[in-house]
């Protein structure tokens, strides 16, 4: 069957000339991203493109010229190389890329998301208040993990939005928030957190074949309390069961700053025989959710599905390789909206789920100022393929 692509009808007026800037660590996403935006402005049928409103929407490329340049002592400034005045800027930075590198002082450092994030701080100076609306797309948000104070500790996330509200930014949109409750530090301030459950199940039916999507073939699993209500929208709306485990922690004890798990437990009906989804929204180490694969695993589950926004896999995949060595898991699905190794995206037991196309549809949606409530909700979207699915009537 030929390929379907969604059509978006954005007649009103754009709100500025489009720019875009992705920062470095995020310029792989911003060159995809661009492309679609080139290629529907080229397409897009309007009886208002020549007119003066419209000027500069359509173009070779939407992205600005930039940089950061260091200094020896590890110092930088921001520079923007082209006009914004009067643009509607969107900032792409990815502040969990860390396969950058800069000198200081002789030595080669490799950047940390708090210098992604001061990175960003420059290059929205640099524009200095003259663009007509400012938006950061930030899809790993900065410091999201540090959202709510348990003891005397500081509350970066919510500071960091303030910074960034401060400095003129508009809009912050971020994929799958730790807590989408810290935007409550900003709270007269735009802040969207996206959901890439639409992908997640896009990547399974085409690389996966013989699913069984019911609630006798197939459950969908929270490795957490805190990732529930990530679950349950994945089981309603592809109409399954969900169970949930939940952390039994030694709470006498303290190692490497936290109080270790002593087990798993799990709150569910019966997982034998059924192909399970475990969706989270991030992997750092990768230690909890092998741990909660293999006790699916122990309660006789069939295939064991992995899905999480980010892939941050901090301890490297060696462990994932011997995880699907032994049989314990079958596909880790994690999205390109941050840094991936080439390791593993060679892997066979990754999958890669491209956002590309759903930031640019963000990004040409909100130029226009019309609403994204469809694509923050995706339920429509995701209805429609699995009937396509259901049907036979489905691309791989």
């Amino acid at each position: 069957m030929a390929k379907r692509e969604e059509k978006r009808n954005l007649e009103t007026i754009p709100v500025g000339s489009l720019g875009i800037i992705p920062l470095d660590g995020c310029k792989a996403l911003g060159e995809k991203v661009d492309y679609y935006l080139v290629k529907w402005r080229t397409e897009r049928e309007s009886e208002h493109k020549d007119s003066l409103a419209f000027a500069g929407y359509q173009r070779d490329s939407y992205i600005l010229g930039a940089k950061v340049p260091r200094f020896g002592s590890g110092e930088a400034k921001g520079i923007i190389l082209e006009s914004v005045r009067g643009t509607d800027l969107y900032l792409l930075v990815d502040v969990a890329n860390y396969s950058l590198t800069y000198r200081l002082f002789g030595h080669e450092n490799h950047m940390s998301p708090d210098d992604h994030f001061q990175n960003l701080k420059r290059i929205i100076a640099a524009v200095g208040g003259k663009a007509r609306r400012i938006t950061v797309i930030m899809p790993y948000l900065y410091e999201s993990r540090q959202h709510k104070r348990n003891s005397r500790e500081s509350l970066d996330c919510a500071l960091a939005l303030q910074e960034m509200v401060a400095m003129g930014v508009d809009n912050i949109i971020t994929f799958d928030a730790h807590d989408p409750r810290v935007q409550n530090a900003i709270p007269l301030h735009g802040f969207e957190t996206v959901q890439p459950t639409y992908q997640f199940i896009k990547g399974l039916l085409q690389h996966v074949s013989g699913l069984e999507l019911d609630s006798n073939h197939m459950m969908v699993i929270s490795p957490d309390e805190g990732g529930m209500s990530r679950a349950i929208y994945m089981a309603n709306v592809i109409g399954l069961d969900m169970g949930m485990f939940y952390k039994r922690r030694d709470y006498t004890r303290v190692v490497n700053g936290r109080n270790p798990i002593v087990a798993h437990e799990f709150l569910g009906t019966s997982v034998e025989g059924k192909d399970m989804i475990i969706i989270d929204d991030m992997i750092s180490s990768g230690e909890s959710v092998l741990e909660v694969a293999a006790e699916l695993k122990e309660r006789k589950a069939n295939r064991v599905f992995i899905c999480a926004t980010f892939g941050l896999f901090t301890n490297g995949i060696d462990r994932f390789d011997k995880a699907y060595g032994d049989g314990i898991i079958d596909r880790v699905l994690t999205t390109n909206l941050i840094y991936q190794t080439p390791e593993l995206l060679s892997r066979e037991w990754y999958i890669n789920c491209d956002m590309s196309k759903y930031v640019a549809y963000i990004i040409d949606t909100l130029n226009h100022d019309a609403s994204i409530s469809d694509l923050l909700d995706p339920n429509e979207r995701i209805q429609t393929i699995l009937a396509r699915y259901k049907s036979g009537d489905f691309e791989d």
